[in-house]
């Protein structure tokens, strides 16, 4: 008998599929070019309702059972052989695995199941069919010692083919398995330039093998998701690629979480505040993927190009797809060359196709597999801002198991430096009694129940006093107030500086109507979270760029000089926060949108005052967890100041470069030295900082750009150190003329380089974006049909006030200055967070 929840999933699912199909009959006006790749958008991204019947998980998952010894020989490293396994299965046509792949798939379905982390392949980096050799390593082995026999392999490897490629007669064996292995492809010349592509990759049998019996504590609710948007259920299989399906793990750049989010492009679509990181929790996390996967999606056409943007990003997939004119993989991860697009990149869907082959059939490489039973739990929606000691005083249950089935309340909680926060959906035992919000707001005391968050004070350091002194004041340990203040414990405080202590008085809550939640059935997780609110209201533009108007259909750009601030429904930072640190003193801080402007004042980020407080401590298992900063004021939705998204964002971009640099070379010899950097399985990955933006950016080898949204010709020239006549004599434009959006201009490089134009401009857009995310959050997508008479203007303003960025970002390829009849606009549905200066 089919059960209810199967039928709802097929239900599901085949309305989803029904969409696509009626949306694959219309078409659009996009440009000639990306006509042929344009994807029909997929049906509205649903919502994630609390309600997902698939239970939380502990925010360190269960330890794996030990997997049996997966090792080949005891003896000296040996000679890879000729034979290969069976070609895995070829996928269906989502999904394809052309015969040119077969040599990639084959090596990574061997890394995950031969070898594990005690071993490992030396191969060529471009011919994934040549293995030469298999070294392993006892466990005790350092990383050094591991290091030394990697590079003696190295250069015995390199040794034998410039013997083969010098050879005019007789090869020695293990010389002649070498060319054989090469085949026609093995010319002298080629093997002479292999001798500086031989790679070591580390086994993953055994982490792969760990990754699979987790993976059942959320396969379930993994496949409802994407069953429910109407999406491949392959695509469930991607974490194990991104974090072998560790829900706490952690990336050397700061990616976190199953499905490896970095904040910027984390907090558009999830709750990521000093309280919470809904990156952490499996469940929010996957909702937030599937968006973001079908967002790739609908740009790209095809998802083997969707999953490798989902690491390389939108914008450097687009750009690989335009420059080669074809979206076939395999043409692009064998031609395509971009300093950015290297091993990783290329290997990222041959590494998903392998991770997919023994997923759906672990046995044939592993044996017998137990997977975890899926997790299971209550919700309750918090009645206000309670303490971690309250709430575990008020349901009679450990901070422990509390945290288990909480991981994403960030370690401010766990340490009573932020409360929970009020909307917050708890997880609670399915064994325990049936909360409501309700009952436990009765059952916490008037003092427990605030209306606010924790709002640290400070204190002017008198003459003598000491860390110890001043924490036995408040009740606390040197040690939490150190914490509170992100300093040592053996810090010195000098007299007349400040510290941050714990608020003194803070306002109890007076009234509690809250509606009486009905219990959940045994075994399902009830709704407990309210419907997200509309987006508010903005009052009504004053006016938009001097050389555009409503009635006018073409979007242009803001003229030479930009106002110093900008409109609240651009984002743009604040004069307060400035733009990039690249930008040169005489650039315009932030750039009037060419959406409408919000009534003067409502900049913002504008507030005066903030500060940086301590960063929040990260577990001892999550050791690389990025600092979150402490700052106030925040929304009781998880809207947070714009200085803090900004600061974020720039972190984030720092230690991606700074990783990138490092990992580009690196292959990792240990478990240890791998998880280091990331803790996904596939080849070691760094992710575009912010992988959901499809502009590009970046300069044509004309001296060309595309203008994009929010863009002035003022803020070129100040990028370029060059006047704005000169741009206008360049590009032939009137004098009181803008620049249109999705238009080509000439640019002048005689002061500047395409690098340091391409940084300043990126940086930009990412503080623009960084401020407007920090108090929006997209919750879904609908499909706009253009009608006689639409116009960018009256699309922004029927769709609350959305920037005309965004609607850019999720459209590249409509001319907007020339919409027809017919043509399908994606729009986002955005949540406005709330204005943190009044909703603390």
């Amino acid at each position: 008998m089919i059960s209810t929840r199967t039928l709802g999933i097929l239900a599901a699912s085949c309305l989803a599929a029904l969409t696509l199909c009626l949306g694959a009959c219309a078409t659009t006006a996009s440009k000639a070019k990306a006509a042929a790749h344009a994807p029909v958008p997929p049906p509205p991204v649903i919502p994630a309702p609390s309600s997902a019947p698939a239970p939380a998980t502990a925010a360190a998952p269960p330890v794996a059972p030990a997997a049996p010894p997966i090792l080949l020989t005891g003896a000296p490293p040996a000679a890879a052989t000729a034979a290969e396994p069976p070609r895995p299965r070829v996928l269906d046509k989502q999904f394809p695995q052309p015969p040119a792949l077969d040599r990639d798939v084959n090596f990574w379905i061997r890394v995950y199941t031969e070898v594990g982390t005690n071993a490992g392949f030396m191969h060529d980096q471009y011919n994934l069919g040549v293995v030469y050799e298999t070294l392993q390593f006892n466990p005790d082995t350092s990383a050094r010692q591991r290091e030394h026999m990697v590079e003696a392999a190295r250069a015995r490897i390199g040794a034998a083919l410039r013997r083969i490629a010098a050879a005019t007669g007789p090869l020695a064996p293990e010389d002649q398995h070498i060319k054989d292995m090469w085949g026609d492809a093995g010319t002298p010349q080629r093997l002479l330039g292999a001798t500086d592509d031989v790679r070591f990759q580390l086994g993953q049998a055994d982490r792969f093998r760990a990754g699979l019996v987790r993976s059942g504590l959320w396969q379930a609710h993994i496949e409802e998701t994407l069953a429910n948007l109407g999406m491949p259920p392959e695509l469930g299989v991607l974490p194990h690629v991104e974090s072998s399906f560790n829900a706490a793990a952690y990336s050397k750049a700061g990616a976190a979480g199953l499905w490896q989010f970095m904040r910027s492009t984390g907090r558009r679509f999830m709750r990521i505040d000093s309280a919470v990181d809904d990156r952490m929790d499996p469940f929010r996390a996957t909702e937030a993927a599937a968006q973001l996967l079908g967002f790739n999606y609908r740009l790209l056409g095809t998802w083997p190009l969707a999953l490798t943007a989902y690491n390389h990003g939108a914008e450097g997939m687009r750009r690989a797809r335009d420059q080669l004119g074809t979206d076939d993989i395999v043409k692009i991860v064998r031609d395509y060359h971009s300093p950015s697009f290297g091993f990783a990149s290329r290997n990222y869907y041959v590494s998903f196709l392998a991770a997919l082959a023994v997923d759906r059939n672990p046995e044939k490489y592993f044996g017998p597999i137990k997977r975890e039973s899926e997790a299971r739990f209550r919700e309750v929606t918090m009645p206000g801002f309670v303490t971690v000691s309250a709430l575990t005083h008020a349901l009679h249950m450990s901070a422990d198991e509390l945290r288990r089935l909480n991981p994403a309340l960030l370690p401010a909680c766990w340490e009573g430096r932020r409360r929970v926060p009020q909307g917050y959906v708890l997880r609670l035992p399915l064994n325990g009694p049936a909360w409501t919000t309700d009952m436990l707001a009765r059952q916490l005391s008037p003092t427990d129940l605030q209306p606010r968050q924790t709002v640290p004070e400070r204190r002017k350091v008198a003459k003598g006093e000491t860390l110890a002194s001043i924490a036995r004041d408040y009740g606390m340990s040197p040690a939490e107030l150190a914490r509170l203040n992100g300093i040592s414990a053996r810090t010195r405080l000098r007299p007349g500086r400040f510290v941050r202590v714990p608020e003194a008085n803070p306002v109890q809550v007076v009234a509690r109507n809250t509606a009486p939640v009905a219990p959940a059935a045994p075994g399902v997780a009830p709704s407990a979270a309210p419907a997200p609110a509309a987006p508010a209201e903005t009052p009504a533009a004053g006016e938009v760029a001097a050389t555009s108007s409503a009635a006018t259909p073409a979007v242009v750009a803001e003229h030479d000089s930009a106002p110093a601030a900008v409109a609240a429904n651009a984002s743009a930072p604040s004069a307060s926060a400035p733009v990039a640190a690249t930008t040169p003193s005489s650039a315009p801080a932030a750039v009037a949108a060419n959406a409408p402007s919000s009534a003067p004042g409502s900049a913002p980020g504008s507030q005066p005052g903030t500060a940086v407080v301590a960063a929040n401590t990260a577990p001892a298992a999550a050791a690389n967890a990025p600092v979150a900063p402490d700052i106030e004021p925040e929304t009781v939705t998880g809207g947070v100041a714009p200085q803090v998204a900004q600061q974020e964002s720039e972190q984030d971009a720092r230690a991606v470069a700074q990783d990138r640099q490092l990992a580009g070379g690196t292959q990792p010899v240990s478990a240890k030295q791998a998880e280091a950097i990331t803790p996904g399985l596939g080849p070691t990955q760094v992710v575009a900082v912010d992988n959901a933006d499809a502009t590009d950016y970046s300069v044509a080898a004309d001296d060309t750009i595309v203008v994009a949204a929010t863009e002035t010709l003022g803020q070129y020239a100040s990028w370029l150190e060059v006047s704005p006549t000169r741009l206008r004599a360049l590009n032939k434009l009137k004098r009181k003329g803008g620049v249109q959006i999705g238009h080509h201009l000439k640019l002048d490089f005689a002061n500047s380089t395409h690098a340091q134009f391409e940084a300043q401009r990126r940086d930009y857009h990412r503080q623009l974006q960084a401020t407007y995310f920090a108090t929006h959050r997209i919750s879904g997508t609908t499909v706009h049909v253009v009608r006689a008479g639409d116009t960018l203007w009256n699309l922004v303003h029927r769709n609350g006030e959305l920037p005309v960025w965004l609607l850019q970002q999720y459209n590249p390829d409509v001319t907007f200055d020339n919409l027809r009849s017919g043509t399908q606009i994606v729009v986002p549905r955005v949540e406005d967070l709330g204005n943190p200066d009044g909703n603390n």
